[in-house]
């Protein structure tokens, strides 16, 4: 592996090194990228001797003497190549640019930009171009509507990861502005404010049937986070398969999907709008609609790439603290393994990721095609051909024929029963069970299952 213009390799992390440059280069580049501290410039591995107090050193002169804070918009972390200790280091590319050396402020003995596999100094004129066009609306510059925030549950937070809040750490988590007022970010995080995340329910696959409507908020943003979690995870219920040889519980969705897919929403949500994300669950699919568009420097090819621009750094950083969030730029990579690049639907204003519902290989919908649950229930295929043929409302001789069976009895107890009582056939005439004109239909879940059949063929 050779260096790139998204790779840069430095052997070891001196006093002379100037790190600071090739970050901030990294930060003003549109797709960020990596620097690794142990590798020579040919790419051979010399290995780190102290990782604990090199890592330390790195994020005290990344902290320190870079400006904007680029606090959330890196990750260091250990890694081994060649039975070596190494170092990387994950930038993203900020929203604030130009970055800086503090030092020497907005010029270009202290503004730099990735060109080819070098940093150089960033002319003067795009300077002052990009300091024009630097985003206004970021949460961490908009003063909060109320200065009366305490933090009790981010302290507690913090605790259970053992980490302690210090005098200090209104100003070191960027829960002020400049001039010292809580900013929007110690709004979301205080433990009362007016946030508040909806997590709704529908029997209908459109938005007309709504049969549950939960809250969680109120309180600090990384409680109703959980909270949600939580829900979801309750909803998120087993379906099982029955095969010839075992039995196959899947999830709804994607456990690690879904975990993902929720954090994004939250942390990447632009509540500049006052709007927050949503979570509504369909019989078959589940929507989670962030505020937002994607930031103007980032193509959507680029977030499919996994190129990272945290749209709130601050979040970000704290969600990271308290390991809500893994590492930077991780969630989109894992949503896109479990469902691809057509969950996602991008609108001038909001992001939405729908997670369907699936009967095959992966996730299944619920409850199980098989509620029977035994060896002697119908095949997977028989059970599917049912479901597709059922697409019209069908008479009990109608499917009866179609199955080619001939006992009914049989065919009521491990068919028809089973199947009105996982809700995906229902009876025309549910009043007059028994009617010679009675018909069966599939429902909203039945109709879901059906369509995910055909699609999967």
């Amino acid at each position: 592996m050779t260096e790139t213009n998204r790779i840069e390799y430095k052997r070891e992390l001196t006093s002379e090194l100037d790190i600071e440059m090739e970050i901030v280069a990294f930060l003003n580049y549109k797709e960020g990228g990596y620097i690794y501290i142990g590798i020579d410039k040919d790419g051979s591995t010399v290995g780190v001797s102290d990782v604990d107090d090199c890592m330390l050193r790195l994020k005290d002169r990344i902290k320190h003497n870079i400006s904007p804070s680029a606090m959330g918009l890196f990750d260091i972390a250990e890694e081994q190549k060649d039975g070596r200790s190494i170092i990387k280091v994950t930038v993203a590319s900020g929203i604030e640019k130009p970055y800086f050396k503090t030092k020497y402020g907005m010029t270009p003995r202290g503004a730099y930009m990735r060109v080819g596999t070098s940093a150089e100094p960033m002319p003067q004129e795009q300077i002052d171009r990009l300091f024009a066009m630097r985003t206004r609306n970021s949460i961490g510059r908009i003063v909060s509507n109320r200065q009366d925030l305490s933090f009790e549950q981010l302290r507690i937070y913090y605790d259970e990861r053992g980490k302690r809040l210090n005098d200090n750490f209104k100003r070191t988590l960027e829960l002020l502005t400049d001039d010292g007022k809580y900013n929007y970010v110690a709004y979301l995080l205080a433990d009362e404010n007016g946030n508040s995340i909806k997590v709704a329910k529908y029997s209908s696959l459109d938005r007309c049937d709504l049969v549950e409507n939960n809250e969680y908020g109120y309180c600090s943003l990384i409680k109703a986070t959980k909270s949600v979690l939580s829900k979801l995870d309750i909803e998120n219920k087993v379906a099982a398969t029955i095969t010839p040889m075992e039995r196959i519980e899947t999830p709804l969705w994607n456990k690690v999907a879904l975990r993902e897919a929720v954090i994004n929403a939250i942390v990447h949500n632009d509540y500049s709008f006052e709007v927050p994300p949503k979570f509504e669950i369909f019989p078959d699919r589940l929507e989670i609609t962030s505020a937002g568009r994607l930031p103007e420097s980032l193509t959507k090819e680029e977030f499919f790439n996994g190129i990272s621009i945290p749209r709130n750094k601050e979040l970000m950083r704290i969600y990271r603290d308290v390991e809500l969030v893994e590492s930077l730029g991780s969630g989109i990579p894992r949503i896109l393994r479990a469902y691809g690049e057509n969950c996602f639907k991008f609108t001038d204003n909001f992001i939405r990721i729908t997670l369907p519902i699936s009967v095959q290989a992966g996730t299944q919908s619920a409850p199980s095609r098989h509620p029977v649950g035994t060896q002697s229930a119908p095949s997977v295929e028989n059970i599917d051909k049912l479901i597709v043929f059922c697409a019209e409302a069908r008479s009990f001789g109608e499917m009866l024929a179609f199955m080619d069976l001939t006992d009914r009895t049989k065919f009521r107890r491990k068919y028809i029963h089973p199947l009105l009582n996982a809700g995906i056939l229902e009876q025309t005439m549910p009043d007059k069970p028994n009617s010679r004109n009675q018909k069966y239909r599939l429902t909203a879940k039945g109709i879901a299952l059906k369509d995910a059949l055909k699609n999967n063929e």
